[in-house]
């Protein structure tokens, strides 16, 4: 089993930033992939930013240019920094955790981008 905490959400205007983490523990593998997804009300959950443990990275296009996804592996903690946000980003954010024995989900954090 694999337990994922996030922190870092909040309420931020448009054009600010906010930095969030996720800190995986439990059966950690070393081949594995990280992410973020985001669900806003009435929607389904998308796919934000990846990352696997080589380091290769994958963005929605909504987000690309905007937010950076980094992990570091010897805390099996996956970040992203969001800048630039903006009203359509508002949405709970999930963290995400896959290897061969399944994937895993943190129990999400609020983003509200307004002003």
């Amino acid at each position: 089993q694999v337990q994922l905490v996030e922190s870092g959400g909040g309420l931020v205007q448009p054009g600010g930033s906010l930095r969030l983490s996720c800190a995986a523990s439990g059966s950690i593998f070393s081949i594995n992939a990280m992410g973020w997804y985001r669900q806003a009300p009435g929607k389904e959950r998308e796919l934000v930013a990846a990352i696997t443990s080589g380091g290769s990275t994958n963005y929605a296009d909504s987000v690309k240019g905007r937010f950076t996804i980094s992990r570091d592996n010897a805390k099996n903690t996956v970040y992203l920094q969001m800048n630039s946000l903006k009203p359509e980003d508002t949405a709970v954010y999930y963290c995400n955790y896959d290897d061969f024995t399944g994937r895993y989900w943190g129990q999400g954090t609020q983003v509200t981008v307004s002003s």
